[in-house]
Parts: C-alpha cells; structure tokens; sequence
C-alpha cells in the first residue's frame, strides 16, 4: 500500500526535473511533457490503484494532449508579432503618421514636442509652441514633423 501511495511523488519528481531541464534547454517542449507528468501524478494520487502500464497510457496521451496545446493554441499567442515587422524595437519609427503637441517652438528647423509622458526633440518648418505636427520621419533621436492643418 505505501508504495502504491508514493506513485504519485514519484510522477511529481519527474515533472519537476522535465521542467528543470526546460529551463536549462529552454523551448518550451519539456515543459509541456512536464505538466503532463504533473497531472499524471494527480490521476495517480485520485486513482492509485492503476497499473504501470495505464499510467504510462495516462502520461502518453497528456503529453501528446499538451504539446497539441502548446502547438495550436499558445504557440500562435506568443507569436503576434510579424515576422518581417523591422519597427519592432524602433520606437521612433513606431511613432511616424502620430499627432503630438510642440511644447517648445520650433526656431531655425529644432524644437521640442510631447510624446506620452517624455519629449523628443523634432525638426521642421518654423512653428509656434502649442502647434500640434504630425511625424513624417524619425532620423535617429529627432522627430521631423510637419505642421496639421
């Protein structure tokens, strides 16, 4: 009877080293077959009269059920972003064809405008403070804008 009560653990044991192994060879196929075993050990520990072999039928099945998981309906999740989207860390070029308010004129082609909670700086025609411009182009930190008619 004990070591039919220990089955569990041992289950439990395997999850945890499956799931240890992902985070030294991260790509997340481990981690699913761990969670498999994890749940194995909870079929076992609500059934612990089941045989080897209906266990390891039980870890199969829940480790193809959970990489079909991972494969169809997280996978798709984590990749949102395009694969070809070259503004992915450029945040200034994320910002082009966006309205923002000069809170500093523009003098001689430089000023200074609010964008969220910061301020870049942008260059363009000669345009009075509180103008709002829309961004045209971003050339490295500065914004170059134009005035919104």
């Amino acid at each position: 009877m004990l070591a039919n009560v220990a089955v569990h653990y041992l289950w439990w044991m395997l999850a945890l080293v499956l799931i240890a192994v992902e985070v030294v060879l991260p790509g997340y196929f481990m981690l699913w077959i761990g969670i498999a075993a994890a749940v194995t050990g909870a079929v076992v520990l609500a059934w612990p009269e089941s045989s080897v072999l209906a266990q390891s039928v039980i870890f199969v099945v829940l480790a193809f059920a959970s990489c079909a998981v991972y494969w169809y309906a997280v996978r798709p999740r984590l990749q949102r972003v395009e694969p070809g989207d070259e503004r992915l860390n450029r945040r200034g070029e994320q910002l082009i064809g966006q309205r923002y308010v000069l809170i500093e004129s523009i003098v001689n082609g430089r000023g200074k405008a609010r964008v969220g909670d910061g301020q870049w700086l942008v260059s363009g025609p000669d345009l009075p403070q509180g103008t709002t411009v829309e961004v045209e182009s971003v050339d490295g930190t500065v914004l170059r804008v134009k005035a919104v008619s």
